[in-house]
């Protein structure tokens, strides 16, 4: 097997080319027990996701894991699945033509959108190698998680590297490793509360769920929970909210390891357990709904409130396509990739179009 991939052919008199790529976790195939094991083998082999021993680890994988948790994990996503597929994966198509449009009415048409899945289909390989056959000299990689973990964020990143070592001529590549206190993100987060509360009222408490980690993760240095912490914070204090009207959570726990707390959960069966009248929840380190919004939260957590005794659960979605979000993401893309595209726009006005909208968002 050759060293690296295979070149396209040189065009020598093109316009050099940019490119921002969109990276999401991932998802499967189909609602269905096939496709959650190959999805969950791909997803759970990952170093980045689980750092226990391989050899250990490949036994417990594949003679446990793989045999009990994707019938399991398919019912769930059969409860959110659409039309179009899984949620994660249509909100991110979606995200990625809006990024391209605003691109466009800020001057720089020429710049490429083009999205891809940590784990499944389209993967980062493919995708840049796309990018690249479309004569892409240089790409932004952007992955959409707001706040950095070495399992979400740094593992896009380990992708991308692996596939700069299979290929001779690499494109050149800058990357966002986070965006946790974003203004523009956090206002954006803040306007959806707002509005939900606008037409629903208030409630008497504010959960913000980010997905957890193990402790560990926090104890070997990662940045994940202190990122988590300023973003619950600066939104809280984008609503006005004091100290005892909120609270920052930790969900998806898997295993029987600590992992970082207070849970979600348990924190919820605490609240129900108090008469608490009414929870709203929002995942701030979510930009699109998918499973762990829709099933674990919207769903799953709602029972555990409800059956611990109390009132009222809402869950208020993610930012998705929202406007100002988008405008957040474009102004974010477009301050990151510099001299980049601005170089290769030749109108004046629209390079100081684009910087405006940036400053804004």
């Amino acid at each position: 097997m050759p060293r690296y991939a295979p070149e396209p052919a040189p065009n020598h008199g093109a316009t050099r080319r940019t490119a921002v790529l969109l990276i999401n976790l991932g998802t499967p195939e189909a609602p269905t027990k096939a496709a959650l094991r190959k999805y969950l083998g791909e997803f759970l082999w990952d170093p980045r996701i689980v750092e226990i021993p391989r050899p250990v680890w490949w036994l417990i994988l594949n003679l446990f894991v793989l045999n009990t948790r994707p019938a399991k994990s398919a019912a769930k996503y059969a409860k959110i699945w659409l039309p179009e597929g899984s949620p994660l994966k249509v909100h991110t198509e979606r995200q990625t033509a809006l990024l391209k449009g605003w691109l466009g009415e800020a001057g720089h048409p020429d710049v490429a959108v083009a999205w891809a899945m940590r784990y499944g289909r389209p993967a980062i390989a493919e995708t840049l190698d796309r990018l690249k056959a479309e004569g892409v000299e240089r790409v932004l990689v952007v992955p959409m998680y707001p706040q950095y973990a070495a399992s979400s964020s740094g593992s896009a990143m380990d992708d991308v590297a692996d596939w700069i070592k299979r290929t001779r001529n690499p494109m050149e590549v800058r990357f966002v490793k986070h965006f946790h206190d974003e203004p523009g993100y956090i206002a954006s987060v803040a306007a959806t509360v707002q509005e939900y509360w606008a037409a629903n009222g208030r409630p008497d408490k504010l959960l913000m769920s980010f997905h957890g980690l193990p402790r560990r993760c926090l104890d070997l240095g990662d940045p994940y929970y202190c990122e988590c912490q300023k973003t619950g914070r600066l939104i809280a204090e984008h609503l006005g909210l004091a100290a005892d009207q909120y609270l920052i959570t930790f969900q998806s726990r898997f295993g029987k390891a600590e992992w970082l707390q207070p849970y979600t959960q348990a924190t919820l069966e605490k609240l129900g357990h108090d008469k608490t009248r009414r929870v709203d929840v929002i995942c701030p380190g979510f930009v699109a709904d998918c499973l762990e919004t829709l099933e674990e939260i919207a769903m799953d957590c709602k029972g555990d409130f409800l059956s611990s005794g109390g009132g009222e659960y809402h869950y208020i979605p993610a930012v998705n396509e929202r406007p100002d979000w988008i405008a957040t993401l474009g102004g974010l893309v477009t301050r990151h990739l510099g001299g980049w595209s601005l170089a290769a726009n030749a109108d004046p006005q629209a390079n100081a179009r684009a910087a405006a909208l940036g400053a804004k968002s």
